[in-house]
Order: C-alpha cells, then sequence, then structure tokens
C-alpha cells in the first residue's frame, strides 16, 4: 500500500510549509508541496475531475491549507471550490473548506461567536460611508474608541484605531467595506493579548504578546512570552475553534478592563513562528500527527484508484 499523500498548498514556500513538510515526511507521509492556483477543474478527464499538480496519478489523501493567497474575487472562488471538491471526494482538508471561509471573513467570525454565547466585541459592517461615519459617531459619543479592520486583514496590517468619524477612510480605500469593531481598552494600559493554538479540540500551546502600541502582531513588532494554556483562556479559544469548524485554530485574545477575556479572531491558517520560539514542542510534528490521525488506514489505497 501506498504511503498517505498530504498536498501542502502555500501561495509561497515559507518557514511553515518546509516544517509540515519535514515534518509530514517524518511521519511517513509521502508529503508534497503545491499551490492552490495552480490547481484546477478538469471535468471529463484527469484525477476524478480534478487538476492537481504534485498529484496527478491519484488524489491525496489529505491536504493542508497553509495559504489560499490572495487574487481576483473570481480566483479565490475557484480556489476554495476545489477545496471544497476535494472534501466532498473524502480528501481530508486542514482546515475544511467552510472554515476557511467563516474564519477569513472577520464578520462572519464575529456573528457565529457571538451566537454562540462566547465574549466577543461589539461589533458592525457596512458599504455605506455615511452609516459607518454614524455608527462611529454613536461609539465615541458613549466614549468608545473604535478599530477599523481590513475584512480580510492578517498580521496587524491595515488597522486604524479611530476617535472620530472624520479617520474613517473612503470606501475605495477599504475595498468597498467598513468592519468596525468596538476597541477593548487594556488594563492598566498595558498593551498584551493572547494566542493560543487548538488542535484536535485541545488547547496545546498559548503565549502571550507583549506589544510596542495598541498592535500586538509579532509582525509589528510584539515579544512573545509562553503563557500556560489552561484554564478560561483555555476553554474558550477551545469552544471558538469548535464554533466556527476549524480542525486546529490561532484564537486571539484580550483582557478587558474588568479582566475578563475576550475573543477577537480565529485564524484558520494561523503563523506559528511567533508561538514556536516560547513553545518547548515542535508544533509542525504534532500538526502533522493530528492530520496523519485523520486519515485512515485504507485511504492511500482507495484514492490510488481514484
Amino acid at each position: 500500500m501506498p504511503k498517505p499523500r498530504v498536498l501542502i498548498v502555500s501561495s509561497r514556500p515559507d518557514w511553515h510549509g518546509q516544517r509540515l513538510l519535514k515534518a509530514l515526511t517524518n511521519a511517513g507521509a509521502d508529503a508534497r508541496v503545491t499551490s492552490l492556483d495552480a490547481c484546477g477543474f478538469a471535468i471529463g478527464s484527469g484525477n476524478a475531475g480534478l487538476s492537481i499538480p504534485e498529484s496527478q496519478d491519484r488524489l491525496p489523501d489529505a491536504v493542508v491549507v497553509r495559504t489560499v493567497g490572495g487574487g481576483t474575487f473570481e480566483q479565490v472562488t475557484m480556489r476554495l471550490s476545489v477545496l471544497h471538491a476535494l472534501s466532498d471526494l473524502g480528501v481530508v482538508v486542514y482546515n475544511p473548506p467552510r472554515a476557511i471561509e467563516r474564519c477569513v471573513d472577520k464578520s462572519m467570525t464575529s456573528f457565529i461567536l457571538s451566537h454562540a454565547g462566547l465574549p466577543t466585541p461589539a461589533t458592525w459592517t457596512t458599504e455605506n460611508a455615511v452609516q459607518a461615519a454614524e455608527l462611529v459617531q454613536q461609539e465615541t459619543a458613549q466614549g468608545h474608541q473604535v478599530v477599523l479592520k481590513p475584512l480580510f486583514g492578517a498580521q496587524g496590517i491595515g488597522l486604524k484605531l479611530m476617535n472620530n468619524s472624520d479617520q474613517l477612510p473612503a470606501p475605495d480605500a477599504i475595498g468597498g467595506a467598513y468592519y468596525l469593531q468596538r476597541y477593548i481598552p487594556a488594563p492598566e494600559n498595558k498593551w498584551r493579548d493572547w494566542r493560543v493554538l487548538v488542535v484536535g479540540g485541545k488547547a496545546e500551546a498559548a503565549m502571550m504578546r507583549v506589544g510596542k502600541s495598541w498592535i500586538t502582531n509579532v509582525r509589528q513588532g510584539a515579544s512573545c512570552v509562553a503563557a500556560p494554556a489552561t484554564g478560561e483562556l483555555a476553554q474558550l479559544s477551545i469552544e471558538a475553534a469548535k464554533a466556527v469548524g476549524t480542525l486546529y485554530a490561532g484564537v486571539d485574545l484580550v483582557l478587558d478592563q474588568e479582566g475578563r477575556f475576550t475573543i477577537l479572531e480565529v485564524n484558520s491558517m494561523p503563523a506559528w513562528r511567533g508561538l514556536q520560539s516560547v513553545t518547548e514542542f515542535d508544533i509542525a510534528t504534532l500538526l502533522a500527527s493530528d492530520i496523519m490521525n485523520r486519515v485512515p488506514a485504507d485511504k492511500a489505497r482507495q484514492h490510488g484508484r481514484a
């Protein structure tokens, strides 16, 4: 029986992909790297109606989604459709495409967390600049600051903290969508948040990110401090990952003025280089083990006949 074939899909070669490639190979997989923008449909021919580089002879047994990659609406839709098709064909997609869609769109993440009864900041979305200005005015009149976030952003890029509606950019500068969230002031003016890695329904690792400003992403200069993945921090993270349907996730939380945790985001394609720097075990090995455990022993044989 052939080794389980696992494809790592990434828009570009990176540190995370190389770590996963090594860990999956060590775990006994036929691990390969490709990109979603090179994949497509081949109805009536090809591999079960799909064109998958690095796996043309048979369907992969699992696909690990590192990045989907930027592109036009049509390009991103097609890439996600390929992931949906793979999932429908019984391939383990890590994370599932529906979970990726829920997490990439921050407004849907906020909606799902709220309806799951989990603490998350008050949030608004609108395409209307006048309505956005009115929302900011209402919030600031009540003594709140408002954070404007890119709907599909990451790594703290494009965040804007506003004290009045005059600071709102024009619609065309933000892709025509305003995602507004009530700012949660840091207790004692200490800029920090927490990232928790949830894998297979367990909080496996956590860190506190200490920022040089209110933006506490590692890419924005924050430092990483190991934190225990226990208690309320762990439980909220596990529930958040479950609510959006992820198999693994990076959950971001902050403390409010009363010392209660609030969930900001759930990342379905999380980076973990900063977390690895303060974690004793190898995160890629943990992920590889979870992925391999999800591939039934006879899957490679079945997909070999696809």
